[in-house]
């Protein structure tokens, strides 16, 4: 009977990794790690997408494009200080060093979903289409959480 719980317990814990490694993505040598976007209140037009890209490659790389079915649009931003004034804008690309991580997060780069269709509502899920100089294109889905949460989906 142990033998059988044991052979069980192994399954069902095989499961839950797999669950968790599903929100981890690779395309080539770009591995992208948690992709997540905060919710929004009802009427908003705008919301932020967030993950972690790791270049495992010995080449350079740009994310040079983004989209999703729940915006008009997906715009790359960047925060920087101006004086005492943080200022977001819209930059061509993203650059991806070989041998770097690049986080995308709240306050930093991240992606802009402007015109979007509906609130993104926590709990769900929100599909991306991101476009890399080198790599390629990859579909994700955004896991979207609480509208504080940060990088590890604390609030």
């Amino acid at each position: 009977m142990n033998h059988a719980l044991a052979i069980a317990l192994a399954f069902a814990a095989s499961l839950g990794a797999s669950a968790a490694g599903a929100h981890d993505y690779k395309l080539a040598t770009l591995a992208i790690d948690h992709p997540f976007a905060r919710a929004t209140p009802p009427g908003a037009q705008i919301g932020g997408a967030y993950m972690t890209i790791d270049n495992k490659g010995t080449g350079d790389d740009t994310l040079v494009r983004a989209s999703s079915p729940a915006a008009g649009k997906v715009e790359i931003h960047s925060m920087t200080m101006d004086g005492n004034v943080m200022r977001m804008h819209e930059i061509a690309g993203l650059a991806l060093p070989a041998g770097k991580r690049v986080t995308l997060k709240p306050g930093g780069f991240h992606l802009m979903m402007v015109d979007l269709k509906a609130p993104l509502a926590e709990g769900s899920r929100v599909p991306m289409t991101l476009t890399f100089a080198h790599a390629g294109t990859i579909n994700v889905e955004l896991a979207v959480q609480s509208m504080t949460a940060d990088m590890h989906g604390k609030h």
